[in-house]
């Protein structure tokens, strides 16, 4: 009867470890499982662990805006000349015509069409006065960036740049990079690169005139805020040593913060020129035009959840560890025991959660909950510590029938009970596990990166 149990038992968990083992794929990334089921000598609790969503592609969850609102070629129709040749005027813009028409949506469209999509400027016909254009990205969503910024321009790269972050959803702005032919001249910053920043002076904002000089402008289409090269500074060259960064981002709420924003502003203030004197009788040589903006990032959920949904418009955190709130902010209700805390990178692996624990209760053992642990026959899971049971069972699980031990047994008169139902699936599967812990602690089918 045992060996048979055994076998039933064995049988039950590996379908359920192949289940779990097709939701955790083999190749873990950093900080995807919020919790895993582990044995203790209480039996099967949950482990909890800081998780965050993976990172992704965050221009398909943007609202893009332009200042001036009419900036945007096309109304009325106008005709271009190349930076290059101003005598090759073909390029026209048109509002009215879809094949014509430029509007920024294009900024963020799928990339590798033939022709080329974009979005393009009117023309500095108002020269002297500055060709000055605001374009704002806004997720109205805590976002933390995970790899470089990068801008591709189907004219020339513009002269005078700056890329500009928001931390409170656009109320204030700060300076990201500033980008220059002559930084002395444009900001009297001196020129630098990012590969002349260490560790010390990481959170310095810089000139760079690398991604705005040279008139071979065909071939030199992209303007970059290097993120990835920032990381380097404690990762390596190569990323390889994440848990350096991990630690530092940990520890240093100005890096954590430096890389997070809720808008993006890049601020167009001259365009490509391609000489020294601007050109007054061929002014529509002179535009600003982009085909591609990438921004790539994850949710920020305080380390307490490992997806990010997209619903009416609005990025939201799937919270874990009883947190609520678009970035996992707080705790639930009735889960306030102590103060909430964002979940920590330390130590690396698995971090630490800093789960909200019920309200008035201590460190607890979990007993129930409602996902896998659930109390049966009525009963109700209260703070995760006991099954509160009805007058007819008992048992950690009020899997047990009180008239079990009267002598007429369950369903005589004399024990005033009808007949047990048999429990559902679900329920008889956790009673399964429960009992055959013991059977296979020998043999867990967990991966070791948990």
């Amino acid at each position: 009867m045992n060996f048979q149990l055994a076998l039933t038992l064995q049988a039950i968990w590996t379908a359920v470890c192949h289940a779990a083992m097709q939701h955790y794929p083999a190749a873990w990334g950093h900080y995807d499982v919020c919790k895993s089921q582990i044995y203790s000598d209480d039996g099967l609790t949950w482990d909890y662990m800081a998780c965050q969503p993976e990172a992704a592609d965050m221009t398909q969850y943007l609202k893009v805006s332009l200042d001036p609102p009419n900036i945007t070629c096309g109304d009325p129709p106008e005709t271009y000349c190349a930076l290059e040749n101003p005598y090759m005027c073909n390029n026209e813009c048109d509002a009215s015509t879809e094949e014509l028409a430029h509007p920024p949506e294009l900024m963020f469209d799928i990339e590798g069409r033939n022709p080329t999509t974009f979005w393009q400027s009117s023309s500095w016909k108002k020269y002297p006065k500055p060709l000055l254009v605001n374009i704002t990205l806004s997720w109205h969503k805590t976002i933390e960036l995970t790899d470089d910024i990068v801008l591709t321009f189907e004219s020339g790269r513009p002269e005078q740049m700056v890329l500009e972050k928001s931390l409170d959803y656009g109320r204030t702005w700060q300076p990201y990079q500033f980008y220059a032919t002559d930084c002395l001249d444009a900001f009297t910053m001196e020129p630098k690169t990012v590969q002349d920043l260490t560790q010390h002076t990481l959170l310095d904002i810089i000139c760079t005139e690398d991604y705005s000089r040279g008139y071979v402008w065909k071939y030199d289409k992209t303007v970059r805020f290097e993120i990835k090269d920032r990381f380097a500074l404690f990762a390596g060259p190569r990323l390889h040593n994440m848990a350096s960064l991990y630690g530092q981002l940990d520890t240093t709420k100005k890096l954590r913060d430096f890389f997070t924003i809720t808008d993006l502003r890049i601020r167009l203030l001259r365009p490509a020129t391609g000489a020294t004197m601007v050109d007054e009788n061929n002014l529509s040589r002179y535009f600003y035009a982009i085909s591609d903006i990438k921004v790539h990032g994850r949710c920020k959920c305080n380390l307490h959840a490992n997806s990010c949904v997209y619903d009416k418009e609005k990025l939201s955190c799937e919270c874990e560890h009883n947190t609520t709130g678009p970035d996992c902010g707080r705790c639930k209700i009735n889960y306030q025991g102590r103060a909430w805390s964002a979940g920590s990178y330390l130590p690396i692996p698995k971090g630490t959660a800093n789960i909200c624990i019920p309200n008035s209760i201590g460190p607890v053992t979990l007993v129930c909950d409602d996902e896998l642990l659930r109390c049966q026959n009525g009963g109700v899971c209260v703070n995760n510590a006991r099954c509160n049971c009805p007058p007819e069972y008992s048992g950690l699980l009020c899997e047990k029938s009180r008239c079990e031990s009267e002598a007429a047994g369950c369903g005589s008169r004399e024990s005033g009970q009808p007949p047990l139902t048999p429990p559902s699936p679900c329920g008889l599967l956790t009673l399964l596990l429960l009992l055959g812990s013991a059977l296979l602690r020998e043999a867990p089918c967990w991966p070791a990166a948990l």
